[in-house]
């Protein structure tokens, strides 16, 4: 399975300094542990490692993130990711740039998204985006 994981999973599982007890980390811990192919996006990267006020944080953070592959962004993504965006609106349905371009991403690189954020659930109603969600 491949998986794009969201910065509010990422934000639960790492960068808080007691440890939550949530089950979409749990699910995190899991896929984690049974080798799925989970991949970054840049800009959920840089979303992840902004606001890190510490240098040795920032440093180990980016170090944690470096084995998981980066799917790049073409052309052709941020277009899908405006057509997805002026359909969402058609239909109502207000997302930021970014999440469409998350979804876009994750429908073209045909890859689950986890995520605690419940945009992503209107966003998938209406399109072919698939949300990893806990049995």
């Amino acid at each position: 399975m491949r998986v794009i994981v969201d910065t509010s999973i990422w934000s639960l599982a790492l960068r808080r300094h007691v440890i939550i007890q949530n089950s979409e980390v749990e699910l995190l811990s899991t896929i984690i542990k049974n080798g799925e192919n989970i991949f970054l996006l840049g800009i959920i990267l840089q979303e992840i490692l902004q606001g890190v006020r510490k240098p040795q944080d920032f440093i180990r953070l980016k170090e944690y993130f470096e084995p998981f592959p980066l799917i790049e962004i073409e052309r052709e993504d941020y277009i899908r990711a405006a057509e997805l965006k002026n359909h969402l609106s058609r239909n109502g349905i207000q997302v930021s740039t970014i999440d469409a371009l998350i979804a876009a991403a994750s429908i073209v690189n045909d890859c689950y998204l986890h995520t605690d954020d419940k945009d992503f659930s209107h966003i998938a109603r209406h399109s072919k985006l698939k949300l990893l969600k806990n049995p």
